[in-house]
């Protein structure tokens, strides 16, 4: 229990109507789970607007009610406060609520287009080796010590954020390692989280369906570095060309990584095959299980955080070569007839071209390389044409499908995706909408040794498709069929 004057904190408040010196037992952005003594949060969500619930929350129990407009009638048992934002508001009350949790142990933000997922994963398993008890925030799962808990988006709501914190903290979690998304920046889910360190892997085209134009995309992102206190370290991809521009002013400690310019943390590819990746790391060569160059600026940036943190190289280099990446992230298998199967969460332009050119570089001689790709219903539209054209100019042959088409019709995204193809490339290709049909087909064309590449969904264990999450795991269906006879 709470008083609410106290988790007020730092909320920006316009007018209040009733006592602010009153206990709440907790607070709640859904109103479905609004009971006795909740504090409610009203948001104006893409979907749904918590204002047009002020009946209901009132009639299960509810002792406040923050939001941006009162309403018309003020009850004089309920305290209104009305603020300026609420997603701001609720990150606040959130982070106070729960005793400022995040202060509790070192919080390393991971942010950029793509890596993310890898840097996070790497760095809560390298420092679990090195002996530490971390958390993890991931797309893929969250994690408390050894304990998996479901992720549901990449960087959760504020008061799901902060309770997570609060386990992590219960459970005496040293270093806590999250992903963060540049919608969680600008919904301010993160809004007084206190970060010890920042992480740059790179910004390419994505969410423009949200941010709309480029520019505020990486206004977005670099807000987070901006934020970070001054004790506080900034790590950037040097050889990002907005490397530099993230850091520009964040208050923090900056440092850098790089493949090919001068950088405190600098790498150097010395083999790259499938059996992973021979890197010569500030003059120590080592031998990583992960693969691509992709990967190299991955352990790059996950090397430099951790001398950041303070740990020793030789012993942070030992521990990093046994380790693997993310699930879903260049996960392959080889089937009994030695066709090489690559499950990968590519869905953006660049992803997939940095996978599909890793691909063209561990290549031995004639292989093939089929690809079998889609793009996600109501999200950008303008990368779809580009992300079949990607496919076609670093494939022999493409499967164009669907991919998690939501409540669009798939056929018509493929159609958008077919709009960026030139005649080579419509010949190469053909579409299949149902997603186990191309996997299938994609099988079927293959000889031994060719390369398969399913690219898009990596980790996700659904399909969804007109609001519901069908059973569907590429990895799992791609196993089965390089297995069987076909």
């Amino acid at each position: 229990m709470k008083n609410l004057q106290d988790i007020l904190y730092k909320v920006r408040i316009k007018e209040v109507h009733g006592s602010t010196d009153i206990d709440v037992n907790d607070i709640q952005i859904d109103s479905r789970n609004v009971k006795q003594g909740s504090v409610f949060i009203a948001i104006k969500g893409e979907k749904t607007d918590g204002h047009k619930f002020f009946d209901k929350v009132i009639e299960q129990g509810v002792v406040a009610i923050i939001c941006e407009a009162l309403p018309k009638k003020i009850l004089d048992n309920i305290t209104y406060v009305q603020v300026e934002n609420t997603h701001e508001a609720v990150a606040y009350l959130a982070n106070n609520f729960y005793n400022e949790p995040s202060k509790k142990f070192k919080l390393i933000g991971v942010t950029g287009t793509n890596g993310k997922t890898t840097v996070a994963t790497v760095l809560y398993k390298l420092f679990t080796q090195l002996g530490y008890k971390c958390g993890l925030i991931s797309t893929v799962q969250n994690m408390v010590g050894e304990t998996v808990i479901p992720a549901t988006h990449t960087t959760p709501d504020a008061i799901s954020l902060n309770k997570l914190f609060k386990q992590m903290a219960d459970e005496n979690c040293t270093h806590v390692f999250m992903e963060v998304s540049s919608h969680a920046i600008h919904q301010h889910r993160i809004t007084g989280v206190y970060f010890s360190g920042g992480i740059f892997t790179n910004i390419t085209h994505d969410h423009l369906d949200y941010h709309k134009t480029f520019d505020e995309y990486i206004k977005v992102k670099k807000k987070f570095f901006d934020d970070l206190p001054a004790s506080a370290f900034a790590i950037s991809n040097a050889d990002d060309s907005r490397g530099t521009v993230m850091l520009q002013n964040t208050p923090a400690t900056k440092q850098y990584y790089s493949l090919k310019a001068m950088a405190l943390f600098k790498g150097k590819i010395l083999h790259n095959a499938l059996t992973g990746l021979q890197m010569m790391i500030n003059n120590t060569e080592v031998h990583f299980r992960l693969i691509g160059e992709f990967n190299a600026y991955n352990l790059l940036a996950v090397y430099a955080t951790a001398i950041c943190l303070g740990e020793n190289s030789q012993k942070v280099l030992t521990a990093l070569s046994m380790l693997t990446g993310a699930e879903g992230r260049f996960d392959y298998i080889i089937g009994n007839q030695l066709i090489i199967g690559i499950v990968d969460y590519a869905h953006t332009p660049d992803a997939l071209e940095n996978v599909l050119s890793t691909i063209r570089k561990l290549r031995k001689g004639n292989e093939q390389v089929i690809t079998v790709v889609g793009c996600g219903g109501d999200r950008d539209k303008t990368k779809r044409p580009i992300m079949a054209s990607t496919a076609c100019d670093y494939s022999d042959k493409v499967i164009l499908t669907s991919d998690n088409p939501r409540t669009e019709n798939p056929e018509e995204i493929i159609k958008e995706m077919e709009a960026g193809l030139n005649s080579a490339a419509r010949r190469k290709s053909v579409s299949i909408t149902d997603r186990g049909e191309a996997i299938k087909t994609a099988v079927s064309m293959a000889n031994p040794e060719d390369i398969i590449l399913i690219a898009g969904k990596g980790h996700e264990k659904y399909q969804d498709i007109n609001g519901v999450k069908y059973p569907f795991d590429d990895k799992e269906i791609l196993k089965k069929l390089l297995n069987s006879n076909l």
